[in-house]
């Protein structure tokens, strides 16, 4: 696996693979890897005979008073686990490559991003994904990127942008994968202490329970979105938002309809966690679980 610093030292490497009519997938991180990131390379292994994994912290999309300098970091110990998936580019730049001095453009996806993280976190959070995203893909130009379920409002605004931009690159959305506990695995879990991680795993009983509810039948917005509140209060956690929207566009709904978000974002402990399931229009297919969910090892 080669460690790549430089846009050109990239671009470089994929031509080459390019003349040999290799194809190239690229997993976007921004390091800290754990089991989740680690399936978006085995998805990608599996499909190119290129792989390139981003390993960058963006700063534009963390807000001014949100975990930038604290964000986990520990670029050899993510080389090594991403050598050991079969990565063949670990592409790890500094902040000034990516944003040099006079950088004054900015992506913004209208429709999408003033909902449940875009209100709780601000635009300026998927402004910072969109861009980045599409810089990436400027760089790499893969065949296809892979990003995972759990940040399924992510998932939508990368979609967005690569429709309506024309970009030639294939979406690929991978499961959520989870800790034995049900906890979805996130870079931001080793910020929580023994106390806070079982309060967090709250986050997932409370999806299921919902799930749960709407597999016997119930379909209304307000009893389901009640069910999972329930689950949450009784762990003490007051969440940032639980809402059932439009799993295609993040329409509001107060009924499932056809393949249906259920969201939820709350701050446990030191950290704030996302998490989501799909629930669908049909109760019996719904199950207790998300279609999107992976089991993880603890």
């Amino acid at each position: 696996m080669r460690i790549l610093r430089t846009i050109d030292e990239v671009r470089a490497a994929v031509t080459e693979a390019r003349s040999g009519s290799q194809s190239v997938g690229l997993v976007p991180t921004m390091g800290a890897f754990h089991d989740g990131h680690l399936s978006l390379m085995r998805r990608a292994r599996e499909q190119n005979d290129l792989v390139v994994v981003s390993l960058f912290v963006n700063p534009a999309q963390f807000g001014p008073n949100e975990d930038l300098g604290a964000y986990p970091r520990d670029e050899a110990h993510d080389a090594a686990l991403a050598e050991r998936e079969g990565v063949d580019i670990l592409f790890a730049p500094e902040p000034a490559e990516i944003y040099p001095d006079g950088f004054a453009t900015s992506i913004h996806v209208s429709g999408l991003t003033e909902v449940l993280d875009g209100a709780a976190r601000g635009a300026f959070h998927f402004d910072g994904v969109a861009t980045v995203v599409t810089k990436l893909f400027g760089i790499v130009r893969p065949d296809a990127a892979y990003f995972g379920q759990k940040d399924a409002q992510q998932l939508l605004v990368v979609r967005r942008v690569v429709q309506d931009l024309h970009l030639d690159v294939r979406i690929e959305a991978c499961p959520i994968v989870r800790d034995a506990d049900g906890l979805a695995m996130s870079s931001r879990n080793v910020y929580l202490d023994t106390d806070a991680r079982q309060q967090a795993t709250a986050l997932n009983r409370a999806l299921d329970a919902a799930a749960r509810v709407h597999a016997e039948g119930e379909q209304a917005a307000a009893r389901i979105v009640a069910t999972a509140q329930r689950v949450l209060t009784d762990a003490g956690i007051t969440p940032e938002y639980l809402e059932l929207r439009g799993a295609d566009d993040l329409r509001p709904l107060d009924r499932v309809d056809g393949d249906t978000l259920l969201a939820v974002a709350a701050r446990v402990g030191a950290a704030r966690l996302i998490d989501n399931h799909i629930l669908t229009s049909e109760p019996a297919a719904a199950g207790i679980r998300s279609r999107t969910d992976a089991k993880g090892g603890a």
